[in-house]
């Protein structure tokens, strides 16, 4: 099983306020598993730029998203733009990332390989 799967087999859980957000190793960790073109920025949130041929497909793998996001209770930001969608996550009752964050995230990363 490649790493990303290991998350992206995992449910999003609800985070409770005064849970410090993931930081250093912890943070490190869990980057590494999920790979894929994620960045960490500023240990604060993930970001993620996808290209598509044309509006249309962007379209549809925002929905997927969208989908995928009201499953798990776990919403992230997301631009549409003619080819490209851009994801950002975070979770935002911590003010940062938590580990649903970057299971929400290689579940992303599955919808565009299931899409191709």
């Amino acid at each position: 099983m490649d790493s990303n799967c290991q998350l992206s087999n995992k449910k999003c859980v609800p985070c409770t306020a005064g849970v410090p957000p993931l930081k250093g190793r912890q943070l490190d960790e869990l980057h590494k598993l999920l790979g894929n073109g994620w960045e960490v920025v500023e240990e604060h949130h993930l970001e993620k730029e996808y290209l598509f041929p044309d509006f249309r497909e962007a379209l549809i793998f925002t929905n997927k998203v969208g989908e995928i996001a009201e499953e798990e209770g776990h919403h992230p930001d997301i631009l549409l733009a003619y080819g490209k969608v851009k994801i950002q996550l975070w979770t935002h009752k911590i003010d940062g990332l938590s580990e649903s964050d970057f299971v929400l995230a290689a579940k992303c990363d599955e919808a565009m390989k299931a899409g191709k």
